[in-house]
């Protein structure tokens, strides 16, 4: 019980740890190469259990040794500081596993973030009945057929009355079994993020970087209010298409920049796979801000306003800094939706400013 409470109140010094640098973290992305399934590996410096450290074996033990009586400590030597080097292997950082929720639980503390609440009734529970084994009792409309069969069979065998040639066995009181079941609550709350990039260009690698450490974080909070949260990719230059998580972040191309490709391909997984009267859908757009002509922009505000805001939990838009980009979309759009909480935006000018752009578009709780 003892090293089950130590090893409680180092879990909390390590939580601490991260959350008091967790800018360093984020910006660095250490947490997002060291994933595996739903937990991380942190490299933490100068954090231990302490615990017995034993030196190398025949080496003596305490108080042996040359020497006489009278001798002092760990007197000096002759200060020549000539040595061999040493064979053993020196200290390394320490690596720490945290779930994705611990994580989640860490971000929303450090940036206050509030619960979300599901829109409409997509937060109602549904009663679930669940079997779970069986019992000497019960409803006949609960008879375990098979068991009470194998039940009778095995009372007819062992007394000595089952006949091959005549392999008629009847149950009585003592055989039968009947399925037992609890009932379970389970949420209906379904939820889905669908990630949009433009991967023209104009968006290099440090630019996708943002936008990888970024949507890690949204997807570990969101995780901890939809369980079995799904998540689609599409990217984009002047067309888009739908792709896994890793050629997500790994795709560059050359081409100009057509948004409204994006928002229409995002319109059409919605519309195929989450009716809006079952999911909470939250669409992310990521850009540097370019788009191809301002009659594209037009149009993407059209699909804004007539589709995505109404049938949307929350849009959000994430513009990349990029000396090659323009910045021009984001204008656009504080200038079309100055004051409506339906679209959130956010301008991510460095590594340093993902957190609070992690701020802008979970602050709200929607």
């Amino acid at each position: 019980m003892a090293i089950k409470e130590d090893h409680n109140r180092f879990r909390d010094i390590i939580k601490g740890r991260v959350k008091e640098d967790l800018k360093k973290y984020v910006s660095h992305g250490e947490m997002i190469g060291k994933r595996e399934k739903e937990f991380v590996k942190i490299p933490l410096p100068h954090i231990d259990i302490p615990t017995f450290r034993y030196g190398p074996k025949q080496r003596g033990g305490v108080g042996q040794g040359d020497g006489k009586s009278g001798d002092g400590v760990g007197e000096p030597g002759d200060g020549s500081g000539q040595g061999q080097a040493g064979s053993e292997p020196g200290e390394h950082l320490l690596e720490v596993e945290l779930s994705i929720e611990e994580l989640a639980d860490i971000l929303g503390e450090k940036l206050e973030l509030p619960r979300i609440l599901p829109k409409g009734n997509k937060n109602i529970d549904s009663v679930k009945t669940k079997y779970t084994g069986l019992a000497p009792v019960g409803p006949e409309s609960l008879r375990h057929f098979k068991s009470s069969y194998k039940n009778a069979l095995k009372r007819y065998v062992s007394s000595g009355l089952y006949n091959p040639e005549d392999p008629v066995i009847i149950p009585i009181r003592r055989d039968l079994e009947y399925r037992t079941y609890k009932k379970v609550v389970k949420p209906q709350t379904k939820a889905v993020v669908i990630y949009m990039m433009d991967v023209s260009g104009s968006m290099g690698e440090e630019q996708k970087e943002i936008v990888r450490i970024e949507s890690f974080w949204i997807n570990a909070w969101l995780k901890k209010h939809y369980k079995g949260l799904e998540t689609r990719f599409i990217i984009h230059d002047a067309a888009a298409k739908e792709v896994d998580e890793e050629t997500f972040f790994r795709t560059s191309e050359s081409g100009g920049t057509l948004i409204s490709s994006a928002y229409k391909l995002c319109q059409n997984i919605i519309e195929m796979d989450y009716p809006i009267h079952e999911w909470n859908v939250y669409p992310f757009h990521f850009s540097d801000g370019d788009n191809w002509s301002s009659e594209d922009t037009r149009y993407c505000l059209k699909l804004l306003t007539e589709f995505f805001l109404p049938n949307s939990n929350v849009f959000c838009y994430g513009q990349v800094e990029s000396k090659y980009g323009s910045g021009q979309f984001l204008k656009d759009l504080q200038k079309e939706f100055p004051d409506d909480e339906r679209i959130i935006l956010s301008q991510i000018e460095s590594r340093d400013k993902i957190l609070d752009s992690i701020r802008d578009f979970l602050g709200k709780g929607k």
